[in-house]
């Protein structure tokens, strides 16, 4: 097998879910193993993220200026709420699957290991826990939504 074959079956492997090939011929043995890292980023962050926040921006430092310039009023009201972010890419569900009910939604009751909701990635759907206690006041995200990283998903009023 020559360099430009191999280097081939890296960019086959690389777009593909394969983790390992092996290939081997008259001339030897080559195998090709995707990094670990990939497969782990993506399975791992299941630990909730909570701020507080004084508005749900999208973009916290375009949030700020806009902040001072406000009247207090309209910030006061928010300052006490915990903001529940997505701790992955993925997809957003409110219930665990079409036929049982919505696992969170304005004025339920939360307490820390309820879960909220489930992100799909990468064919898994993983279920989000709340880690404080609360009422959720607003769902900020669609149903079957993508999600990006810190994404806001709830804002929560602490109990």
């Amino acid at each position: 097998m020559d360099l430009k074959q191999i280097h081939e079956l890296i960019k086959i492997i690389n777009k593909s879910n394969i983790g390992e090939i092996s290939i081997e011929d008259k001339d030897g043995k080559v195998t090709i193993k995707q990094k670990e890292e990939q497969v782990v980023t993506v399975a791992a962050p299941q630990p909730q993220v909570y701020t507080t926040a004084a508005a749900p921006a999208p973009a916290p430092v375009a949030a700020a200026p806009a902040a001072s310039s406000a009247p207090a009023a309209p910030a006061a009201k928010t300052d006490n709420l915990i903001t529940i972010k997505s701790p992955m890419i993925g997809t957003f569900y409110r219930r665990s699957s079409p036929d049982k009910p919505v696992l969170a939604e304005v004025g339920t009751e939360i307490a820390p290991g309820k879960v909220v909701c489930i992100i799909e990635a990468m064919k898994l759907f993983n279920e989000i826990e709340a880690e404080v206690k609360g009422t959720i006041v607003k769902v900020l995200v669609d149903d079957a939504s993508p999600v990006e990283y810190d994404q806001p998903l709830f804002l929560v009023e602490p109990a």
